[in-house]
């Protein structure tokens, strides 16, 4: 098994646990409750794929098989035993970079209220305690101001504009990157996280 994974990560209300297929009835009406607020922003392939569409068990599985070789973690975030939404670890790399991406995506009923934040949070101590990496990546559209807000309020740092960085919705469209190297948070994302709800709440 794979350093890290299988892992369920914890902070107040917020849970990241393993996808299941046992998810596929909330994950899907998620996703279809979602559509408008989700579909702007979701990567898209530059060539057409024929053919049906993946399983969501297939889609599962993969993901597995990538969890299990160490290059992908894929989490359900839970937000009081609810699926809300998705994170996923990607792009984990060693050697001499030692590196990951985060995504996520999460419903609309529960944004703005810190979900994110915290499993973002909850991911990227994981990444740096269990696996070991020294820097996380998040790219956002500039467009995306939700997302934004995210990686504002945890204090990732701005290196700039990817240019036609990824493929969405039938274009090439650019990114704005954020980062953290281990450094930059000695005492963790979540205390971080915590102390800055804390300050925001006084």
């Amino acid at each position: 098994m794979a350093t890290g994974w299988p892992a369920v990560l914890r902070e107040g209300d917020v849970r990241l646990r393993p996808l299941r297929r046992r998810d596929q009835d909330a994950w899907l009406a998620l996703r279809a409750r979602n559509a408008d607020w989700l579909e702007p922003w979701d990567a898209t392939s530059p060539i057409p794929v024929l053919g049906p569409r993946p399983t969501f068990a297939a889609f599962v599985r993969t993901l597995s098989q990538q969890a299990r070789s160490g290059v992908t973690l894929p989490f359900a975030v839970d937000l009081q035993d609810e699926l809300v939404g998705q994170l996923t670890v990607a792009s984990i790399t060693y050697g001499s970079l030692r590196s990951a991406t985060i995504g996520y995506w999460v419903s609309e009923h529960v944004a703005g209220r810190g979900t994110i934040p915290t499993a973002v949070a909850l991911a990227t101590d994981h990444c740096f305690g269990a696996l070991g990496l020294h820097r996380v990546e998040i790219n956002i559209r500039p467009e995306n101001r939700p997302s934004l807000r995210v990686v504002e309020k945890l204090g990732f740092r701005d290196e700039g504009v990817r240019e036609r960085y990824l493929h969405i919705q039938g274009q090439w469209c650019d990114h704005r990157a954020f980062a953290l190297t281990a450094e930059e948070v000695p005492d963790g994302l979540v205390a971080r996280w915590r102390e800055r709800r804390g300050a925001a709440a006084g």
